[in-house]
């Protein structure tokens, strides 16, 4: 973190009412991001060219997320609700203020802006998959954002996971994580059949089976404590070309839930978890 917590905290806290100010911008932050901020009076022009209906909406999230974020910068990780809260904060209100843009444009029914908590899963399932895969380069710049009352039950500290002897335990923890994060697909396939619009759905779908892509490609995988673990370029390819229709986008889930039960290890304690994930991707859709 290159900006002291003491400052941090109130600008988060009050982040929304910068796109208000014509010329504010920010020159502390090191970070790799850090263009956002320099060139934020870009930004806070666009966002005062907008109609007001699209305004309240980006500012109502914006502030939400802000005040989410001070709150963790300020605390761990500890409960799996935490887990859920954080990802909340940082990608399902994300979700909550797309879906309620979509509706706003008239491009989406006002179902989709309404219904809360299948907006939130879009964002949590999209979440929970970065947090899992980037373990590494998590730990390695003094971050944690796995969840200690998971976690705890493998090792005493996050970080040694790293170490070779502690591997199997590893793995165990990482698919309990995976599961966890499976449960929002049933979600996601439930929103995404209300999608009417081409683009829209081509705009939601294709970052859902990437993150179904990448879960299956970790679960049970050592490699996620020793590297980055990617999907292949052409894999990814293929993916964006099969995410145009519901029909479609079902077909690549269950592909995805298929394989992550076939790797299920029977002495898994996730197992059962697993496998109803596998039965719940045919869960009844609006279309």
């Amino acid at each position: 973190m290159t900006i002291a917590m003491e400052e941090k905290v109130p600008l988060l806290q009050t982040f929304y009412q910068k796109l208000e100010i014509q010329e504010w911008s920010y020159h502390k932050s090191q970070e790799k991001d850090k263009a956002v901020l320099e060139d934020f009076p870009v930004i806070s022009s666009e966002y005062r060219n907008l109609a007001e209906g699209y305004r309240v909406v980006i500012s109502d999230i914006t502030r939400r997320m802000g005040c989410g974020m001070s709150e963790f910068i300020q605390k761990e990780v500890i409960t799996m609700a935490d887990w859920d809260m954080y990802c909340h904060y940082v990608a399902g209100l994300v979700g909550i203020g797309l879906s309620r843009l979509f509706s706003a444009s008239k491009l989406e029914d006002k179902i989709v802006g309404e219904d809360k908590k299948l907006a939130n899963s879009m964002g949590l399932f999209l979440q929970k998959t970065n947090v899992i895969r980037d373990y590494l380069e998590d730990i390695r710049e003094q971050r944690e954002f796995w969840p200690k009352e998971a976690w705890s039950k493998y090792t005493a500290k996050l970080s040694d996971f790293q170490k070779p002897e502690n591997i199997s335990q590893a793995v165990h923890c990482l698919n309990e994580l995976i599961t966890n994060a499976l449960y929002h697909v049933p979600d996601v396939l439930v929103y995404m059949s209300r999608i009417k619009n081409q683009s829209v759905f081509n705009f939601c779908a294709i970052p859902q089976v990437m993150a179904a892509a990448t879960l299956a490609k970790c679960y049970n995988n050592p490699d996620v404590f020793s590297g980055v673990v990617k999907i292949r370029r052409g894999q990814t390819v293929g993916l964006m070309m099969e995410s145009t229709s519901m029909k479609k986008l079902r077909q690549v889930m269950r592909q995805y839930a298929q394989k992550v039960c076939i790797f299920t290890d029977r002495r898994e304690s996730s197992k059962e978890r697993s496998q109803l994930y596998c039965n719940e991707t045919d869960v009844p859709l609006d279309k």
